[in-house]
């Protein structure tokens, strides 16, 4: 909840606030006053003036972290799982995981129409990974940022895939797939592919391949910035309704209410954006394995 000392929109841009590690230039003028030195400093941002100021060099720490602790949850779990495994009746987390397996790898047989051995468990790790990730989004927004703050992390964001550093790098890593897969089993194909489609004519070359590369790139930016916008949108809701608390008491209840009542209407989001995305990747490399 906003603190007494705390405006709405401090709140809010706060929550919204990467913890950020980075390198500010030399002659930079911090928030306390203090002047960075000839030749810069790393250092840890303190707000998104300095975050900027870092460009290219800066790194959001709290995303990193949970997005590949995340990831390291997701091996464990799935490992133990796999330890438990036998011919007989499943239950409990066993039976879960056996659902999720036998649901993607459904999936990948539906969409994806060659062969490819690493297709399936691709799609199997980002379904679980970003639900995983988009999860992160139904912890109470003031819970793990505030126990930080008294702890000394200023900022902190448990939910990755609102980062669009993260949406975005998984887009890129399908991406270069995409790449791959076009090059390696349609060859000079894939060449004729951007040049001579739709129109198949040597004098509209430079219209088929303005088209086809805009429509190539746009698949990995559709990919990744629909992740981080619609989980970006639902923790921006959630924030706000937290605002709510420190309103006055009559809004307790109404924010408390409203507070469930979108946990409960996210957990679908949370899923359908991971499945959107494992779908999307499995059609995208599937294309790629389409030699005409």
């Amino acid at each position: 909840m906003a603190g007494e000392n705390q405006t709405v929109s401090e709140y809010i841009v706060h929550h919204l606030t990467n913890l950020t590690y980075g390198k500010l230039p030399g002659g930079y003028e911090r928030y306390d006053g203090s002047v960075v030195a000839d030749g810069g400093a790393w250092v840890m941002a303190h707000g998104g003036d300095e975050a900027a100021a870092m460009g290219f060099s800066a790194i959001h720490v709290d995303s990193m972290i949970w997005s590949i602790g995340l990831g390291v949850v997701f091996c464990l779990l799935f490992r133990s799982v796999a330890r438990k495994a036998s011919s007989g009746v499943p239950s409990g987390v066993v039976n879960a995981v056996e659902m999720i397996v036998g649901f993607v790898d459904n999936t990948v047989k539906d969409s994806f129409h060659a062969r490819n051995s690493m297709i399936a468990p691709l799609a199997l790790t980002i379904f679980v990974w970003v639900f995983f990730m988009n999860l992160m989004d139904l912890v109470p927004v003031d819970l793990i940022p505030h126990t930080l703050m008294l702890l000394g992390v200023e900022y902190q964001k448990i939910v990755p895939s609102t980062d669009p550093n993260i949406t975005m790098g998984m887009a890129l890593g399908v991406f270069i797939l995409m790449l791959y897969y076009s090059i390696t089993i349609k060859g000079v194909g894939f060449l004729k592919e951007l040049t001579l489609t739709p129109f198949n004519h040597p004098v509209f070359i430079p219209i088929n391949l303005f088209m086809e590369v805009v429509g190539l790139l746009a698949k990995p930016f559709s990919l990744g910035l629909r992740l981080f916008g619609n989980m970006y949108a639902g923790e921006m809701i959630f924030i706000l309704i937290a605002a709510l608390f420190s309103a006055g008491i009559m809004w307790l209840l109404p924010a408390a209410l409203m507070q469930i009542g979108w946990a409960i209407f996210h957990v679908l989001i949370i899923t359908l954006q991971a499945f959107i995305f494992m779908v999307l990747t499995i059609v995208y490399l599937s294309m790629a394995h389409e030699d005409h």
